[in-house]
């Protein structure tokens, strides 16, 4: 394989990849006009915890509009908010959770950019923490969100 269809296959790999999160829109408004192409806007969006039956995360993020932004080639703004709630009777699926793992990742970039959700498990209180950040190939950014779900008393958690 040469290098130009290797380097067309790792970008490929990598959209394949980055949908593989599922989110649902929640809503979105505008906070800048474009005259070309979509407005800048914050948009909100549910993730169901794959591995935790009734926790659902709330992220709220940056995005960038433009023609750019339209066809997606503009890189979004490293700023979310999560909030992760408990929508339903909590039931743990298939295999025991990691003291820590990714819950999720989404490309907010073309290639080098993901916004990222981490799965952490306070066990000495009984509590799912939700973390969010963006990080980039070569310099991520500090900024991130933090949350909690604790889970109902005598809720017996499936560690590995």
């Amino acid at each position: 394989m040469n290098r130009k269809n290797m380097a067309f296959s790792l970008i490929a790999g990598s959209f394949l990849l980055a949908h593989s999160a599922h989110s649902e829109p929640i809503g979105e408004v505008a906070t800048a006009f474009i005259l070309l192409g979509a407005n800048h806007k914050i948009v909100v969006e549910a993730y169901d915890d794959p591995k935790v039956a009734g926790v659902t995360c709330y992220v709220s993020r940056a995005k960038t509009g433009g023609i750019k932004g339209m066809v997606g080639l503009a890189e979004d703004k490293a700023e979310a908010s999560i909030a992760c709630r408990q929508t339903g009777p909590i039931a743990f699926k298939g295999d025991k959770l990691d003291k820590q793992e990714e819950m999720f990742s989404e490309r907010i970039s073309l290639v080098f950019k993901k916004l990222r959700v981490i799965r952490m498990v306070d066990k000495q209180r009984s509590t799912l923490v939700y973390l969010t950040y963006s990080d980039r190939l070569i310099d991520g950014s500090p900024q991130n969100s933090v949350t909690a779900v604790p889970l109902p008393q005598g809720t017996a958690l499936p560690m590995k």
